[in-house]
Order: C-alpha cells, then sequence, then structure tokens
C-alpha cells in the first residue's frame, strides 16, 4: 500500500524549474532512495512532501493526505533528519532530544537510552560545542526514538564516520523490519545500494531513471578484464562493447548486460585464459547520466 505519493509535482523559483513533473511512490515497509547531486531538486521534494513549500503543480499525498493542507496530521507520523542539522546552542543534546521525543507524545526511555549509546553520543554536552557529526547524531537518536511510521531522510548520515554510519544502516534495515517505511535522499551511492529497495535518479529537476536496483541494473554495463592467447581483431566494433582499452595482450570494457552472452561466446574462440568480470553498480547508472553536466537548484 501506497503511503508517500507524488504525481506532476512542479515548483519554480522565479525563473528557475527546480521540479519539473515529479512522480514516485513509496509503499509501506519500503525503504526508497532518491539519488542526485547537490542541486538536482531533491531537498525541495522533500520540503514540498513536510508542507514546508507549496507546489505550484502536482500532488503529493501522504497516508492519503495532502502534504500542504494536512501537514500537522502528517507530521505526527513523519520523522524527519535534515543533512544540515541546526540545535539550540545552551540546550545540552539529551534536552533536545527529549525535547523532539515529547513533541511527539512518546516516551520510550530505553530505546532513547540504547541510541545514545550505539551512536556513541555524550548528551550532557551542549548542542554548541557540537561538530557537525555529532549534531546530525542528535537528529537521528531523537527519529529513531519516536515510533513513526515514514522516516524521511535528507542526507542524514553527512558527517557521520564509517562506523557510526554503519550503526544508521543498521537503524534503518531495523525501522523498515518493523513494517516502517523510510524514504532517502542521498548522493552516497553505496549507502543507497545497500539498503534501498526502489531508487529514483532525479537530474535538473526531473526523475531520469525509477524502479527496483534490479531494474536498473539491467540498464548498466559490465566490467570485463580479460587475457587470451589469440589477439582479438576489431574488438571495439562488437555490438555492445565499450570504452575498449589493451594493454600487452590484456583487454578491459565495458558490456551492455544484454550483450554480455553473445559477447563472451564469440570472444571464447581466441582461448580466453583470464577472465574477471565486475558486476554492474548504481554508481556506474548514475555516472552514466550525470557524464553530461547537469543541475539544478536545491
Amino acid at each position: 500500500m501506497a503511503i508517500l505519493k507524488i504525481s506532476n509535482l512542479g515548483k519554480r523559483f522565479g525563473d528557475v524549474t527546480a521540479l519539473d513533473g515529479i512522480n514516485l511512490e513509496v509503499n509501506e515497509g519500503e525503504i526508497y532512495g532518491f539519488i542526485g547531486p547537490n542541486g538536482a531538486g531533491k531537498t525541495t521534494t522533500i520540503r514540498v512532501m513536510l508542507g514546508i513549500l507549496k507546489a505550484d503543480k502536482g500532488d503529493a499525498t501522504l497516508f492519503g493526505m495532502d502534504a500542504w493542507k494536512d501537514a500537522v496530521e502528517i507530521h505526527k507520523r513523519v520523522a524527519y533528519v535534515p543533512g544540515e542539522v541546526n540545535l539550540w546552542p545552551d540546550l545540552t543534546g539529551g534536552e533536545v532530544i527529549d525535547l523532539f521525543v515529547k513533541l511527539r507524545g512518546s516516551n520510550n526511555q530505553s530505546r532513547r537510552e540504547e541510541l545514545i549509546e550505539r551512536f556513541n553520543l555524550d548528551p550532557s554536552k551542549k548542542c554548541g560545542t557540537y561538530s557537525k557529526g555529532n549534531r546530525q547524531k542528535v537528529a537521528l537518536v531523537a527519529a529513531f526514538s519516536a515510533d513513526a511510521d515514514l522516516y524521511i531522510l535528507d542526507e542524514p548520515s553527512a558527517g557521520l564516520d564509517p562506523l557510526m554510519e554503519k550503526v544508521f544502516q543498521e537503524c534503518v534495515i531495523e525501522a523498515k523490519n518493523e513494517g516502517k517505511s523510510v524514504f532517502l535522499s542521498s548522493h552516497i551511492l553505496s549507502e543507497v545500494e545497500r539498503l534501498c529497495d526502489k531508487v529514483s535518479i532525479i537530474r535538473q529537476g526531473k526523475i531520469i531513471e525509477s524502479g527496483s536496483l534490479k531494474d536498473l541494473h539491467h540498464l548498466t554495463r559490465t566490467r570485463i578484464t580479460l587475457e587470451t592467447q589469440k589477439p582479438i581483431p576489431s574488438i571495439e566494433k562488437l555490438d555492445g562493447v565499450h570504452e575498449v582499452e589493451e594493454n600487452n595482450g590484456a583487454y578491459s570494457f565495458q558490456i551492455d548486460t544484454d550483450k554480455l552472452n553473445e559477447v563472451i561466446k564469440h570472444l571464447s574462440q581466441f582461448e580466453i585464459e583470464k577472465l574477471e568480470s565486475a558486476p554492474p553498480t548504481l554508481e556506474d547508472l548514475f555516472m552514466r547520466h550525470y557524464r553530461v553536466s547537469g543541475g539544478g537548484e536545491k
């Protein structure tokens, strides 16, 4: 069942089109990745979802309610973590976490303490003394302490070290296992690939690819490294083969996934001695779309 649905969403800032016909749908118990570089439109989309910005056209509904008109009711079921967390400098981290948790009407102290320990956060320090990573931890602890139905996370692991990023990813998986939904906006491709069930790629305010990781990987190319006893004539002219490099009889190239079988069959006649295959990644697809410089207003 879809708990978040966006249809033909558009938003302009003066002469700049920030969002141009965005469509996406997040189902219950799903982790949905929303990727693109800074300025592509990710944060603008999230602000419309949260009722902070009003769209110029299209619809955004959460739990069947309108994102703009029903923002107060929607926020009772949503936990949000921005990529740039600003906190009250004279309050301690623990006081800020308590404030956010109480605003949501929950009081799960054991969960709060567990998360503080897992994120290695000192809650007794004032927020004005925190690094960016520690401010991010405060927001993450507050969000995951809440019993939300949808977590909207906008570059949530910015400033976290690799160990804390792993803790964050564990929390996302735990939320999914409890039947919660997660909307994860990120430019960290490995994070999205590790966590998400579905992905949309946004460029210049438009969705350019959407689908499951399996669907998107089908569109990418596999990297092959090959050594043969016999030289391979005109390998660069084979259908589906790209970016060929040759060095002392060793070949490196990319193959369109749907051409992989027939290309390997053809190459086998040249007596393969060594073959290494690197599976396609989300980054391959992402970089192919962004090879031409692009962007948009954030």
